[in-house]
């Protein structure tokens, strides 16, 4: 079952981020808190982990979009079917 990976709370009250660097592409197996992204706000340059393992099946932003928190950032197709996640925490 696919699996949303969404931009994470990147705390302090920020509402959005502008995406500098999308480090994933269709086909790529990411691994639990591998840096999948890196961002950047009004306050600073954030690198974003992965709450998911699994292979990549879609990527839903590009380098220079502003993504609100919550948006969805890929699609991931866990490897044994089963979902692993690590907790949303602010960033």
């Amino acid at each position: 079952m696919p699996v949303e990976f969404k931009l994470p709370d990147l705390g302090e009250g920020v509402k959005a981020a502008d995406v500098v660097r999308v480090l994933v592409k269709k086909g790529d197996v990411v691994a639990l808190e591998q840096t999948v992204l890196e961002v950047e706000t009004d306050k600073a340059g954030l690198e974003v982990p992965a709450s998911v393992a699994g292979m990549v099946t879609e990527v839903r932003v590009a380098e220079g979009d502003n993504i609100p928190v919550g948006a969805v950032v890929f699609i991931v197709e866990p490897e044994t079917g089963e979902v692993k996640s690590a907790p949303q925490e602010a960033v």
